[in-house]
Order: structure tokens, then sequence, then C-alpha cells
């Protein structure tokens, strides 16, 4: 399949405008770069849990979607996926369904990394034919901006705050990507919505594959990292270029890097950017930038040795 721009943009939208998400929210561009990798041949099965996404874009009794679309409880996008591609490929082989069907998971971090985590461990073990795509705004931002497993260190959310006994989220986040990776299916990937072309290509990796495959996109949410809403494409870019979020797939187990950083740049830019991170640069906070910075470079290192 092309990724020339000029063609991409002659494909129907799945994600119809007029939803209800954020200006400048990065979810609606994840998807709309996500379904930009589908085969024109397929029809589509999404299921999308409580979050940004679904309470943005199902509003009773209006819907965005133009596809076969489940609602499903926070813990188990996965496990709904799972029932609904097992019974499309029992009636496939019944001959009572004729058409191609894919399947397609869209997930905050908050219902991947921590809450949906069992249910996408699950479906990968079995080896379903589905998508998992995470979206990734690191926090819960539906329910007021808490914390999540996705949560950078350092970050300001509404349950790791900062003050007099606290500095922010102590803890460094899940490497979510790696977990699956260790799954062994056919197609695992990470992505930002700033290398949109990047993405399209790994999407069309994952509609190819035969079995599970999932992508973690970083879809940066203005209200809870505290930037002006136009920026969004820039944050993710600059997450990118600071290699806090580096590009890569693990195709059929082979490590890959797929954006090269040649000027990796400081962490402060993109800590400086952003409110969620303004208390890191008070006197009584200052110690902890560069324990961020070598946390970055550290995983950085692992990664390039993985993709050798």
């Amino acid at each position: 399949m092309s990724t020339k721009l000029t063609e991409l943009v002659k494909k129907p939208e799945i994600l119809s405008g007029g939803h209800r998400l954020c200006a400048g929210c990065g979810a609606s561009i994840a998807v709309r770069q996500m379904l930009m990798g589908a085969p024109d041949d397929v029809k589509l099965v999404i299921a999308n849990p409580t979050g940004c996404l679904e309470v943005s874009t199902t509003i009773y009794p209006y819907t965005a979607w133009k596809a076969s679309y489940i609602h499903c409880a926070f813990e188990n996008a996965a496990s709904t996926l799972s029932g609904a591609e097992a019974a499309y490929q029992s009636m496939k082989e019944q001959g009572r369904i004729k058409e191609d069907f894919r399947f397609v998971a869209f997930g905050g971090d908050g219902g991947t990394y921590d809450i949906g985590l069992q249910a996408l461990s699950g479906a990968l073990e079995r080896g379903h034919r589905l998508i998992y795509v995470c979206y990734n705004n690191e926090a819960y931002m539906n329910t007021g901006i808490q914390r999540s497993g996705a949560t950078i260190m350092g970050s300001w959310t509404t349950t790791s705050p900062h003050g007099v006994k606290g500095s922010g989220k102590k803890e460094n986040r899940k490497d979510l990507t790696a977990i699956v990776a260790a799954h062994n299916i056919p197609y695992v990937a990470q992505a930002s919505i700033s290398h949109w072309k990047d993405l399209v290509r790994k999407s069309q990796k994952a509609f190819a594959a035969d079995g599970p495959a999932f992508i973690n996109v970083l879809a940066p949410c203005h209200r809870g990292w505290r930037y002006d809403m136009e920026k969004t494409v820039e944050m993710a870019k600059m997450a990118v270029q600071s290699c806090i979020w580096p590009l890569y797939e693990v195709d059929n187990g082979k490590w890959k890097l797929t954006t090269k950083v040649p000027n990796k740049k400081d962490i402060l830019e993109y800590l400086k950017s952003q409110g969620r991170f303004s208390h890191l640069f008070k006197e009584e906070n200052k110690h902890l930038l560069p324990i961020i910075q070598q946390n970055i470079d550290e995983e950085w290192e692992k990664l390039l040795k993985k993709c050798e």
C-alpha cells in the first residue's frame, strides 16, 4: 500500500468530523493516521473502552464512527474484541460471512497499561487476529488527570501532586511496548502522531499481520500536559527528538529503529515546554532533572542494542 499523502487523503474517513474531543487532541489524530493504513477491501470492527475517545465520539444518540463500533468496559476491550474476532472466524469457516473483516481496539493508556493489561495479555497469548492501538497521553485524562503506568517520572497529576511532600510522580513509567513484544506476537510498534508516514506504514504492517498486532502511539493532551492546544504535534515531535519516546518496531521478533535521531536533544527543552513539569525547575526539585535525563539515556542505549 502507498504512503503518499495525495492518495491517503482520498481514503474515506472512518472517524468523522463533528466529534466532541478537545481542539488539539492527539487521540483523534492518532485514530485518523492509524486508519489510513487500513486496506480498502476490508470492513472494520472498532472496539473502544471508556475514555476520552469514547465519551467524546459516541454521545447518545450520536456517533462519529463510520464502522461497526463496540463500546466496552474500561478493562475488557481486548476480551470483547477477541470474542468478536473468534465469532467472525467461526462464521467465516461455516460460509455464513463472505466479506473480510479486521478488528481494531483503541484504548487510552489507563485502559491499556493498567486496567486492561490482563485482558490484553490474554488476547495476545491466544493469538487472535486483531490490532490493539494504545493512544497514549500518559495519564487518566478523561477522569481528571490522574497518574497511570504510562506517566513519566516527575509529572504533576492530581494523584501525583507536587508540594512540600512531593515532586510529582516518583516512579518511572512502565515499558508496555517491550512487555507486549515479550508475548512473541507478529507485530509490535511504537509510534508518534508527529511522524505520520511512520505511523501509517506501521498501521499497514499491523493490518497485514497474521495474528495479533500492537501499536503504542504517543498522543499528547494539552489539558493534562499544560501547553497551548495548537502545539500538540510539536510536543510529540520533541518527545521523539529527545528520545523519551523512540520510534521502533518489533517485526516477527526483529527489533528495528524506524526513526533515527542524529542530534539527540537534551530533555530540558521538552520539560520546560509543559506545565506539568514546571515544578521541576524550582530549586528544591532541580536534583530530579539529571535523574530523568539519565533514565532516558539508559533506556535509549538499551534500545539501540536491541536494534543492532
